[in-house]
């Protein structure tokens, strides 16, 4: 099996979440959360265990570009309520840009924020190195939460794990699990 974030010490450590946002929406209502609601044991666990931790998804198609209508925003304000405490949102068409950073480097032990649409960049899809170097440079430890995402060779699901002790999130650690099962029988 591999390493779960119950295998790391994450207090105190700045922590960048590959999480699987793709959620449905109308006119920017989101209509399904149980994507959002998916990660949460992970999420919970993080702050809980007094990580800094910062959320990073895709949602849509955007093909690189800042395309608004597939801004995380409204995912920012869902996770806020689910989570009963704000979440650090700062839309920009670069994902990561100074503001980000500083947010990123200024955040408490159990606080959160999401970047933006990850899939604005179009090295995402491309596993640009400089783009996961990007994403790494925001934090210690990378988890990944995005089943549904993991098989793609892009920034922030591979190239990431290039530049940061990397392990899996709880929704991993049951799928892997799951399909082991599987397997066996």
């Amino acid at each position: 099996m591999k390493k779960t974030i119950k295998d790391i010490d994450v207090k105190g450590k700045r922590v960048i979440v590959r999480c699987d946002f793709n959620v449905p929406q109308n006119e920017g209502v989101i209509t399904d959360d149980s994507r959002i609601r998916a990660a949460l044991p992970t999420i919970n666990y993080l702050l809980n265990n007094d990580a800094k931790v910062i959320l990073m998804s895709h949602l849509g198609r955007p093909d690189g570009e800042a395309n608004m209508k597939f801004t995380l925003k409204p995912v920012a304000i869902r996770l806020s309520e689910l989570l009963n405490k704000d979440v650090v949102f700062i839309s920009t068409p670069l994902v990561i840009d100074d503001k980000v950073k500083t947010a990123a480097a200024s955040l408490k032990n159990g606080e959160v924020m999401l970047l933006e649409n990850v899939r604005f960049r179009k090295e995402e899809t491309k596993n640009g190195a400089d783009f996961a170097k990007e994403l790494a440079s925001l934090a210690e430890i990378f988890v990944q939460e995005a089943f549904g995402t993991a098989h793609r060779a892009h920034s922030s699901t591979v190239g990431i794990a290039s530049y940061l002790p990397a392990v899996s999130g709880f929704l991993i650690e049951k799928e892997v699990r799951f399909l082991g099962n599987a397997i066996e029988n």
